[in-house]
């Protein structure tokens, strides 16, 4: 278990860290049908990018760690879980996006469950062998 928290956390980090540094890159161009949104949108879209990008690299940091630490697996998987919410807000308000971002809200509510269930195995694989 201990083994897939950390390639778990590594393919979190290199996802998001790639995610991130496309919506950096082509700012309101990077989502689907919001190309004529404008400067403002655009600004706040490569804003989130960097956020996100940023948020990658905090998940490869815990990744590298040995052990992984927990508490950020499991901070760094509330705050995923957080962004699967407000799209279940987002769905609740404005009705149905666009289709691939279903698909984005499920893995951000279904993924985080699991990293907290995976959050402290590397931890204890390592007070066991001591």
């Amino acid at each position: 278990m201990a083994g897939l928290l950390k390639r778990l956390a590594l393919i979190m980090g290199i996802a998001c860290v790639a995610i991130g540094a496309y919506h950096l890159v082509l700012g309101v161009d990077s989502v689907p049908g919001e190309g004529s949104a404008g400067a403002t949108v655009d600004s706040r879209e490569r804003f989130y990018g960097a956020v996100f990008l940023g948020y990658g690299l905090a998940w490869i940091w815990v990744a590298r760690q040995s052990p992984v630490p927990s508490r950020a697996v499991r901070w760094l998987a509330g705050v995923f879980l957080l962004g699967g919410v407000g799209r279940l807000l987002s769905l609740a308000v404005h009705g149905q996006p666009q289709w691939f971002q279903l698909v984005l809200t499920a893995i951000e509510l279904v993924l985080p469950p699991v990293c907290f269930w995976l959050s402290s195995a590397d931890e204890r694989a390592v007070a066991r062998a001591h």
